[in-house]
C-alpha cells in the first residue's frame, strides 16, 4: 500500500501543520464515493482555476515518481486560459476568425505532436494570439474596419509601423493569420503578400562594455552578500554563454564533481567550468542543501523544494535584477565575443545551435586583420 510512504514524503518535506493537512485531505478522498485508483485521486485533488493547489503538486511528484499515475494536465490548461483570454480581447466584429485561426494552429500542434515533428510551443501560439488581438484592436479604434475582408495593406502597413522593432515577428504571424484567412474565404486578397520584413538579420541587440563585464565578475565571485541563484545565472551566462532556460533545468546528476563540467541544455559535450564558476556552482549547491529537498534541479526555491518540478521561467527572469542587466544581454555578449573571434561554425557546434543562428552574431563585423594596410 502506498498511504505509508505517502506521508513519510510529505513529513520529510513539509513541515508538520501542513503534512498533516496533506494527509488529512487525502483521507477524505480516500472516504468518499468515487474511485481510490492513483489517477483519480490526483485529479479530484486540483482546485479549479489557476493553481491546482500544494496537495495536488505533492500528490502528482508522489504519483508520477513512483509510476503509479501520469502527470495531469495543467500546464495546458493554462495555456488554454491564456489563449482563451486572448481571443476573448478580440473586439466581437472579428474575433470569431482569430478563434478559427487559434483552433487551426492546436489541431496543427497536435498533429505534429502525434506525427513526432517539432510542434509549434504554447508560448509561440499565444505571441500569435496576441498579434492578433491587437491587430484587431486598431483595425477597429484606428482604422474604423469592422470585417476582415476590409483589410488592405496600407492598413497592414500602419499596423506594422506602431512598433518598428517587431516589424518581422508581427509580419510573420500576419501572413500565417491571412493565409489561413483567404483558405476559408473569409479575405479575396491576401494584404500581406507583397509586404516585405525590411529588416537585416543581424544582431541589433546590446552588450556590456569590458569595464561592465569585470564589474560584473567581481560581483558574482566576491561578493558574499549576492543571492547564489543570481551569482550562478550570472557567471555561467558571462563565461559560458548560458541561457536561462539552461540554468533553469541544470540538474545535481548532470553536475560531475570529479572533472569538474556540467551538462548544460542540448549542448553535445559537458562544459568544463574554470576555478570562478565552480566555485560559484559550489556555493549553489551549499544553499541547496539548506532545503531539506528531493527535487533534482540545482536551482531550487522555496516554491519548489517540496517537489520535484524546475524554478518557473517567471522566477528565474528576475534573478538579475540586482545586478541591472538582463540574462539575454550578458548571453549575448558571451556568444558575440566568440563568433568573432573564432569559427562561427565551431561555436555553433559547441553550443549546440543552428549553424545561421550563430552566423547572426557575425553581421556587418570585419576582422582588423583583413582590412588593407593604410
Amino acid at each position: 500500500m502506498w498511504f505509508a510512504d505517502f506521508v513519510a514524503q510529505v513529513a520529510a518535506r513539509h513541515c508538520v501543520a501542513r503534512a498533516c493537512g496533506f494527509v488529512t485531505d487525502l483521507g477524505r478522498l480516500l472516504e468518499d464515493e468515487h474511485s481510490n485508483s492513483p489517477q483519480a485521486l490526483l485529479e479530484r485533488s486540483r482546485r479549479p482555476g489557476r493553481s491546482m493547489g500544494s496537495f495536488a503538486r505533492a500528490l502528482e511528484d508522489f504519483f508520477t515518481l513512483r509510476g503509479l499515475a501520469l502527470p495531469t494536465d495543467q500546464d495546458e490548461r493554462l495555456a488554454a486560459g491564456r489563449r482563451r483570454r486572448r481571443v476573448e480581447a478580440v473586439p466581437e466584429p472579428l474575433r470569431s476568425a482569430v478563434a478559427a485561426f487559434d483552433a487551426s494552429r492546436m489541431r496543427a500542434q497536435d498533429r505534429a505532436r502525434r506525427a513526432g515533428t517539432r510542434p509549434r510551443s504554447n508560448h509561440t501560439l499565444e505571441t500569435a494570439l496576441a498579434t492578433m488581438r491587437d491587430l484587431a484592436i486598431f483595425l477597429i479604434n484606428e482604422r474604423d474596419k469592422t470585417g476582415w475582408s476590409l483589410v488592405d495593406v496600407h492598413d497592414i502597413e500602419a499596423f506594422l509601423a506602431v512598433l518598428p522593432r517587431a516589424r518581422k515577428r508581427r509580419l510573420t504571424v500576419l501572413r500565417q493569420f491571412f493565409r489561413f484567412a483567404r483558405a476559408q474565404k473569409l479575405v479575396l486578397v491576401d494584404p500581406t503578400r507583397g509586404l516585405i520584413a525590411k529588416e537585416a538579420n543581424g544582431f541589433r541587440g546590446k552588450t556590456l562594455t569590458l569595464d561592465q563585464q569585470r564589474e560584473l565578475f567581481r560581483r558574482w565571485t566576491t561578493d558574499e552578500q549576492v543571492h547564489p541563484h543570481e551569482a550562478l545565472v550570472g557567471i555561467l551566462a558571462l563565461l559560458h554563454g548560458a541561457s536561462s532556460s539552461e540554468v533553469r533545468l541544470l540538474q545535481i546528476t548532470e553536475v560531475d564533481q570529479l572533472t569538474q563540467t556540467v551538462r548544460l541544455g542540448k549542448r553535445p559535450h559537458p562544459v568544463p567550468l574554470d576555478p570562478a564558476s565552480w566555485t560559484v556552482l559550489q556555493r549553489c549547491l551549499v544553499h541547496r542543501e539548506a532545503w531539506p529537498t528531493e527535487n533534482p534541479h540545482v536551482v531550487v526555491t522555496k516554491g519548489t523544494k517540496a517537489g520535484r518540478s524546475p524554478v518557473s521561467t517567471a522566477d528565474l527572469s528576475h534573478v538579475l535584477d540586482d545586478c541591472g542587466f538582463p540574462p539575454r544581454m550578458i548571453r549575448s555578449t558571451r556568444l558575440v565575443d566568440l563568433v568573432n573571434t573564432m569559427d562561427p561554425k565551431l561555436v555553433a557546434a559547441a553550443f549546440g545551435m543552428d549553424p545561421q543562428a550563430a552566423l547572426i552574431y557575425l553581421a556587418d563585423h570585419v576582422d582588423p586583420g583583413r582590412l588593407p594596410n593604410p
